[in-house]
């Protein structure tokens, strides 16, 4: 690193006090050359602090010049004073101004993080200069566990770590006992005679007399510069000592460290503050979880209703007599009859086609009766509606050529006239109206859906049912299954077309078990949609939430914001420390509300078992995304304040 000398010329600093303005520095000339021992006295209010702050770039001057290295300060950008702060100088605190959360070492290695050494070299850089300053053993330690010259001693350790060549040392002695004053003082003599330019700002007049040069301030003014006694022995010094090597390295590689320190940050800070945490995390957790666990019943009860709507059969279109469904005369309509279901199984997007009637009758057997539906239907019905058996067969084409009085009847009729029997219904002969029917078949009891009743009902071949309880060949509907290969829109389409045609006028109704489908399906996934959205508004408070907590954290934090600048830290840095944070804060939040919507399904589908829940891969995906993006966007702010904040103003107020 190039040795720097320091130049002033006409530096002037005011501030700003209600109405008036206090001028702190006036118009002071100064050069500091490399390798000078130099000590900054006066008494409060003097400026010698002042001077100090705009020394080490965290304070500007108001006016005037200050060259370090031969750049001009007033021309660089915040980044660039923090290079400088990085590369050129070490500061050393009266108080200390370590960081709890580290250990000794884990301080001292923290301008080597943010001038992109590797870990490996920082550390053995740390622990050798601990080593040198005689604090090995205290390396594992944290700064409440050291006195205060260890303290100190880590401090100007922390301020050699990037080799800088300018140590800056406010009241170095200031919060020590005499024995680890002159400790401190005998290290900042040894810094000097290896060539560093050691600057002292102190009020002790025994302490400023181990410099070489002494700079008595009074009102902002010098009013003193003089070279003390020993000034002799600076010509004697060596040349400074060189910037520690470094291995060349990949700008990424720098980058990575930083967030990986950035990372390791956060969570020092989350873990100290447990309960906190934890609260700004449960807006996060109730919201993640409501969200996840409404989109798992949203599903759930979509597949449940096209599971319903499948039990009124897939791929099928029922035609009714009337202009439309609520056609008050469709009942005195008799134009949809046999010969059209037969015309219509020849068509080639027709799989099957079955006729039916139906009436309501009075179940009979033994001293039981209760109404029921009879339903008149051909031996496809069954197949097209993907009805199954519990026991016995279905009729078949021979029933319907003979007019057989062969019953199938379903579960509930079962459960209402047979539930005693240890035999069963099958081959039992029940009385439908006045019409004796041998039962051959029992269906298996089907979930409820559209168009599902509560009333028993029974099937016979549509033959009977018009023959022997309605007296006329008029069909109630005519249930179409449409090829597979062929959409049930365009099949409704060509059905329309023909029957148009042989009816000479459009005198029926099409009803699209496809078009409920997609109707009963779209209504749920709205209203799924409308829920998740209440439920996102939770989200929206957590991350109001976790921002509130953010701004409280950065108003806890700001010494060592103040500290990170100091040793050379980027505005960048600072913003990524704490929206990683937010994010960190965010993420596990989603994690413990992901895990909750799981132990809510669980609950629920232990309580529920006809309605199960399953949570999807998209949503888990979405809640962690979702919360990502909270924790950037509601945790910006506050680390954007973190990173404009004024280094000097936040080690004022630490």
């Amino acid at each position: 690193m190039a040795r720097s000398t320091i130049v002033l010329r006409g530096l002037r600093r005011e501030y700003p006090s209600g109405e008036a303005t206090v001028v702190a520095l006036r118009d002071l000339d100064l050069t500091i050359e490399p390798g000078e021992m130099v000590a900054v006295m006066g008494a409060s209010g003097s400026g010698k602090s002042t001077l100090m702050n705009i020394l080490g770039c965290l304070d500007r001057p108001s006016s005037g010049s200050y060259q370090i290295a031969g750049r001009e300060t007033a021309s660089l950008d915040p980044d660039e004073l923090a290079a400088l702060r990085r590369e050129h100088f070490g500061f050393i605190f009266q108080r200390y101004h370590l960081l709890p959360e580290l250990t000794a070492l884990g301080n001292v290695e923290i301008p080597a993080i943010y001038a992109g050494q590797s870990s490996t070299e920082r550390r053995d850089r740390a622990n050798g200069l601990l080593a040198r300053l005689g604090i090995t053993d205290r390396a594992s330690h944290r700064p409440n566990q050291l006195s205060g010259g260890q303290q100190q001693r880590v401090s100007i350790a922390r301020a050699l770590m990037n080799g800088a060549d300018v140590i800056l040392a406010d009241e170095p002695t200031g919060a020590l006992d005499r024995r680890s004053g002159d400790e401190v003082l005998r290290i900042l003599d040894e810094l000097h005679a290896d060539g560093k330019t050691v600057i002292i700002v102190t009020h002790d007049a025994s302490v400023a007399a181990r410099a070489r040069r002494i700079i008595e301030l009074s009102d902002g003014v010098v009013v003193s510069d003089r070279a003390t006694s020993t000034a002799a022995a600076a010509a004697a010094a060596p040349a400074a000592a060189a910037a520690p090597p470094r291995r060349s390295r990949w700008p990424w590689q720098s980058g990575l460290d930083r967030v990986g320190e950035a990372f390791r940050m956060a969570m020092l800070a989350m873990a100290a503050h447990r309960l906190r945490t934890f609260l700004t995390m449960l807006g996060i957790i109730i919201g993640i979880a409501s969200v996840v666990f409404i989109v798992a019943v949203g599903d759930a009860a979509k597949r449940k209703v096209l599971a319903d709507i499948s039990s009124l059969g897939t791929n099928t279109i029922e035609i009714f007599p009337g202009k439309d469904l609520g056609d008050v005369r469709s009942s005195k309509i008799k134009t949809l009859v046999l010969a059209d279901a037969r015309a219509l199984l020849q068509q080639p997007y027709i799989d099957g086609v079955t006729p039916t009637v139906s009436t309501s009758s009075t179940l009979r057997h033994g001293p039981l009766e209760s109404n029921a539906l009879v339903n008149g239907v051909g031996e496809q019905y069954f197949a097209v509606k993907g009805t199954k058996l519990s026991a016995g067969r279905f009729f078949d084409a021979s029933g319907l050529r003979d007019v057989s009085q062969d019953v199938v009847i379903d579960e509930k009729t079962r459960q209402t006239f047979f539930s005693d029997d240890p035999d069963g219904p099958i081959g039992k002969v029940i009385l439908v109206g006045r019409v004796p029917c041998r039962i051959i078949g029992v269906t298996q009891q089907q979930q409820g859906g559209f168009g599902s009743s509560q009333n028993l009902s029974v099937y016979l071949p549509y033959a009977t049912v018009q023959a022997r309880f309605l007296g006329n060949s008029s069909l109630r509907s005519i249930l179409v299954k449409v090829n597979d290969e062929v959409s049930t829109k365009s099949a409704e389409q060509d059905v329309t077309r023909f029957l148009t045609v042989r009816h000479r006028l459009k005198d029926f109704v099409i009803l699209n078990t496809d078009d409920i489908r997609k109707t009963i399906t779209s209504t749920t996934e709205t209203l799924t949609l409308m829920i998740a959205a209440i439920a996102v508004i939770s989200l929206v408070v957590g991350g109001i939430g976790v921002m509130n907590i953010m701004l409280v954290s950065v108003s806890e934090r700001v010494g060592e914001i103040g500290v990170r600048m100091a040793v050379g830290a980027r505005r960048s840095d600072i913003l990524q420390q704490f929206l990683i944070e937010a994010v960190m804060v965010c993420l596990i939040g989603g994690g413990l509300g992901v895990g909750v919507a799981y132990g809510l399904a669980a609950t629920f589908n232990a309580a529920v078992p006809m309605f199960q829940l399953g949570l999807s891969t998209g949503s888990i995906v979405a809640a962690f995304i979702c919360s990502t993006g909270i924790g950037v966007v509601f945790g910006y702010l506050p680390a954007r304040q973190a990173s404009f904040l004024d280094p000097l103003a936040a080690l004022s107020r630490d």
